[in-house]
């Protein structure tokens, strides 16, 4: 095409007057966008919102039927409400620093140590995410149980299943997964060549691998523990499965309150707490989520 003729384009082409606002969209556009959202937030009011207002509002009625703020009074002050909210807290916490520890070490070994059948191990820690609870808690129960193999070996010493302990290392093996597969994929991103030049410098592997490897994936593993920590706060089936009789947590209390008992009031209390406990989490985890994501943008510009 020749110089001429994209002159001549450009002369018929109709001008832009300078400070004129670019043409606003269709409102047939907004209005399609609503009701493609309409669907979403119907799911959303109907399974969500509207059993949650329904639990809100049963929390504020006395047996009488009048609204009243003595069943929050009542079960705030409960000394069953004050262990099970420690307890709570405890095992989470417990649970996402040893996920932490364990999914480290472990993503650590197969990103920068592998061994002879380092996929198959790899492949099926990355399964066990899939795997019920309850089939974990059986495990458990077979091998470290008042009947299992390892109390048999002991002569029946053996007595921690039970306990927060065995609650503890059943939901650090099933939630470790959720640690490990993020730090691969965070390993797999940093440049060998980084490695290469902490190493040529002099440094030793412990100091290449707190000094340079860690702070890169420092995000991921904060995302990956507020995780843990979200679903291990939530945690029922596995101290329902063990029947650790002393190990009461919030989710257990709604259940012993809303199904044992019948005393549903209270037991929507404990339910609202563990709502706004579990939305306090999860904003936790998009806050570091975010933080990543601004991380490596910046990183990505420079």
């Amino acid at each position: 095409m020749s110089v001429e003729a994209v002159t001549g384009a450009a002369q018929e082409s109709p001008a832009v007057p300078a400070g004129t606002a670019p043409a606003a969209p269709a409102r047939g556009t907004g209005r399609r966008a609503a009701l493609w959202a309409l669907p979403p937030l119907i799911v959303v009011a109907d399974f969500f919102c509207y059993p949650l207002a329904l639990v809100v509002a049963q929390s504020f009625i006395a047996e009488t039927g009048g609204p009243t703020l003595a069943v929050w009074a009542d079960v705030v002050t409960s000394p069953e409400f004050g262990a099970g909210v420690a307890r709570t807290v405890l095992i989470a916490v417990g649970a996402a620093a040893g996920c932490a520890l364990i999914g480290t070490f472990l993503a650590l070994v197969v990103s920068f140590a592998p061994f002879p059948g380092v996929r198959l191990v790899s492949g099926l820690v990355a399964v066990l995410p899939a795997v019920p609870g309850f089939l974990i808690v059986l495990s458990f129960t077979f091998l470290y149980g008042s009947a299992g193999a390892l109390n048999a070996l002991l002569g029946g010493s053996l007595d921690f299943l039970y306990t927060p302990w065995g609650v503890l290392l059943a939901e650090i093996t099933l939630f470790t997964p959720f640690v490990m597969r993020p730090l691969v994929a965070a390993f797999g991103q940093i440049p060998r060549a980084r490695l290469d030049v902490a190493a040529s410098l002099g440094a030793r592997p412990w100091r290449v691998l707190w000094q340079v490897v860690l702070p890169e994936v420092r995000p991921a593993l904060a995302a990956a523990t507020c995780l843990v920590l979200l679903m291990a706060a939530n945690e029922f089936g596995i101290v329902l499965f063990i029947g650790a009789k002393d190990v009461v947590t919030l989710p257990v209390l709604v259940y012993t309150w809303g199904i044992v008992t019948f005393d549903y009031p209270a037991a929507c209390v404990v339910a609202v707490v563990n709502v706004v406990l579990s939305l306090l989490l999860y904003g936790v985890y998009r806050w570091v989520l975010s933080g990543r994501g601004k991380r490596r943008a910046r990183v990505d510009e420079d």
